[in-house]
């Protein structure tokens, strides 16, 4: 009689959140750096034992990446939202700051992301593809609401916040660079008076 191939086995609701726990821990700890960003300091913040903490993320690296990845998809799921619940500029400007909260967590496990990236080129094609797609959604929107110039692509938003973070490193940088963001989306508004703002609306209405 032949054996009927069981389904996997659906992870238990208790494991499941302390995944969840310790990716949160992870994305704060990392995100704080220097030399309290050890796997120990990641499972006290999530209050699980570091067995438990292994048992999920057999290395260092995978722990990284996991937590990466997740940044990454909340980013997705936020453009996503923003472009339901939001005003188009004030869409992109929230999506814009939420991803300085990104970059801090990256800062902080630069070196392992890049070990990572090294063995796994996939992960940083995984991310700019996933965050591209979200910007550009995002500015698509503010463009054919006339809010602001249609030069600018989803790419070149993504290397100027690139820049302005990673340009500064001084406590308090964060504070700095949402200040920059502010007023990098301020100096891309198409101002009511502008006499070409419906022409170029149009333009790129056209072109999509």
């Amino acid at each position: 009689m032949r054996q009927l191939k069981r389904s996997p086995r659906r992870p238990r609701a208790d494991a499941v959140r302390n995944r969840e726990r310790v990716l949160e821990a992870a994305k704060a700890v990392f995100s704080a750096g220097g030399a309290e960003a050890s796997l120990e300091a990641v499972a006290r913040a999530a209050e699980v034992g570091i067995g438990t903490l292994y048992r999920h993320f057999p290395t260092r690296e995978a722990l990284f990446e996991a937590v990466y990845r997740r940044e990454v998809q909340q980013l997705a799921d936020l453009a996503e939202q923003l472009k339901q619940d939001a005003e188009p500029l004030g869409a992109l400007r929230h999506w814009m700051r939420s991803n300085v909260k990104f970059v801090a967590t990256k800062k902080g496990m630069l070196s392992a992301l890049a070990l990572a990236a090294y063995k796994n080129s996939e992960l940083y094609s995984y991310a700019f593809d996933q965050l591209t797609r979200a910007v550009g959604g995002l500015l698509d929107r503010a463009i054919a609401a006339g809010e602001i110039r249609h030069d600018i692509t989803p790419e070149d938003l993504l290397r100027a916040l690139v820049g302005m973070s990673y340009m500064n490193d001084q406590p308090g940088w964060q504070t700095s660079v949402l200040r920059l963001v502010d007023v990098f989306i301020d100096g891309l508004r198409i101002r009511p008076t502008d006499p070409g703002r419906e022409q170029r609306s149009r333009k790129h209405r056209n072109r999509r």
